[in-house]
């Protein structure tokens, strides 16, 4: 009896004994998994964390226009990326011809906007700008483009921006300035084959009777560049010649012996009709004139 009992009570002991170990073993095997799990969720977090940057910075060739501004005084600036296009066209003017391929070997800047009064009036309270106060025709300062400025004022105040900079600005080469406006498209504007009035600043009526509006005023291209099209024509660094024949194909100015007399301006003005401001169009005058339809945007080298 005694004997039976004492066994009964030693194979519960070790039972309970059995019970206990597996329950600890499972605790202890539940709280790895846990602690696994939870190693791998914040291996997971961590990684969606890093997708996360990777997603937010800015790649290469981003819609998002990359701005930036040297000083408080300065034009805003966008980065155009390298690239190729067709400058020119087959069913414009004559000196538009011959249509031909242009490679941009490495980005550059561009003005956001046309330079604007208080940009020039800034260049003109430094002594940097000789054309000391431009006439705004009773428009406005400020934020309108300046006009009644000529290409040798332009040339002065990139010359004194560069100085206060330390940075490489210049106009734009004609090359540049119509791969810029084109923006990728290979229509007759940066929009499309037409241009309506929620677009562009242009002439709707009688000629002469207009005026500039402030930059910004219609919408910006694909690369972030507004006013390519109208508002006011834009000096560019280039001599005129009347076609595109031994025209380089790096987008490099045209200048020097055989030039000609006159510059070129792109874009068209406020007081042009849409067909005068195609992206391909271009316009030419003597680097001293000075007329209320005539700005001018910089570029800086990156």
């Amino acid at each position: 009896m005694f004997g039976y009992a004492t066994r009964l009570l030693t194979f519960l002991t070790i039972a309970s004994l059995i019970t206990i170990f597996a329950r600890d073993n499972l605790s202890y095997a539940d709280s790895g998994l846990r602690r696994f799990a939870g190693d791998v969720s914040a291996i997971k977090r961590e990684h969606e964390s890093r997708a996360l940057v990777l997603a937010q910075a800015e790649p290469e060739h981003s819609a998002v226009p990359q701005t930036f501004r040297d000083c408080p005084d300065c034009p805003e600036m966008v980065r155009i990326p390298a690239g190729s296009f067709v400058m020119g066209s087959t069913d414009g003017d004559k000196d538009e011809t011959p249509a031909h391929e242009v490679h941009i070997d490495k980005p550059f800047a561009s003005g956001k906007y046309e330079i604007t009064f208080a940009e020039w009036d800034a260049c003109a309270a430094d002594a940097g700008c000789k054309n000391k106060q431009p006439s705004d025709e009773g428009w406005g300062r400020g934020r309108h483009p300046v006009v009644n400025v000529s290409w040798n004022d332009a040339k002065e105040y990139v010359v004194w921006l560069s100085g206060k900079t330390g940075k490489p600005y210049r106009l734009l080469t004609e090359a540049e300035w119509e791969y810029a406006a084109r923006a990728g498209s290979t229509g007759r504007y940066a929009f499309g084959e037409t241009l309506d009035a929620k677009q562009a600043k242009f002439s709707t009526g009688k000629q002469g009777v207009g005026e500039t509006a402030e930059v910004g005023s219609f919408p910006a291209n694909a690369w972030g560049l507004h006013d390519m099209h109208g508002n006011v024509w834009e000096w560019v660094e280039d001599c005129y010649l009347p076609g595109y024949d031994g025209a380089s194909a790096d987008g490099s100015p045209r200048s020097g012996p055989g030039c000609g007399a006159n510059r070129v301006l792109r874009g068209g003005s406020w007081d042009y009709k849409p067909e005068d401001l195609r992206s391909a169009l271009r316009y030419r005058l003597p680097p001293y004139y000075r007329v209320d339809e005539i700005g001018f945007r910089v570029a800086r080298e990156l």
